[in-house]
This record gives structure tokens, C-alpha cells and sequence, in this order.
């Protein structure tokens, strides 16, 4: 699946099936369903789980919480709109 295909997908009810679980999140929260997609990295111990846990947080408005996560994930905390954020973490999925 490419970026194009993904952003595509988002317009369909459910996600495409065997997206990994931190692209499923960002899908659902494309969608609007900031809960579904937390619900899906809360747990997951994987640096792509806690990116997307960070960014997350983040969309909530959590700094603190989600410098923790971004810490977690050996990211710093770049400040691009969270638009340019969800991007990128979606890029980096994709490939």
C-alpha cells in the first residue's frame, strides 16, 4: 500500500485489512476516532506504536504526556502542525 492508497482507504467504513497497527491507528484517527486509535498504541511497546501514541497525545493536547511517549520512541518533539506530523508518521509506515 502507498500513501495515495492509503489516504484513500479512509473514505471506506474499515480499514484495509493487515494495515500494521500503528497505520490502523492513524487511520481511525483520520476518521475522527481519536479513542479507537489510542486504544490501539496504548499498549503497544514498538517505537512506531509510542510515535504514534506521542502524536496522539499530543492531538489531545497532553504535552507532557506526549513528550513522554516521544521520549519512549527516541524521537524529539518536532512541532510541525499536526497535519505534517500525521503525515510523515504515515509515510514512514507505508514504505
Amino acid at each position: 500500500m502507498n500513501l495515495e492508497e492509503f489516504k484513500t482507504s479512509i473514505a471506506e467504513r474499515e480499514p484495509p485489512l493487515g494495515l500494521p497497527v500503528p497505520l490502523a491507528a492513524l487511520w481511525w484517527d483520520a476518521k475522527g476516532d481519536w479513542t479507537r486509535a489510542h486504544a490501539l498504541v496504548d499498549e503497544l511497546e514498538t517505537i512506531d506504536g509510542m510515535a504514534v501514541h506521542a502524536y496522539l497525545h499530543r492531538k489531545e493536547g497532553q504535552i507532557s504526556n506526549a513528550d513522554y511517549w516521544y521520549q519512549r520512541a527516541g524521537r524529539a518533539f518536532h512541532r510541525p502542525t499536526l497535519g505534517e506530523e500525521w503525515q510523515a508518521l504515515v509515510e514512514a509506515l507505508v514504505r
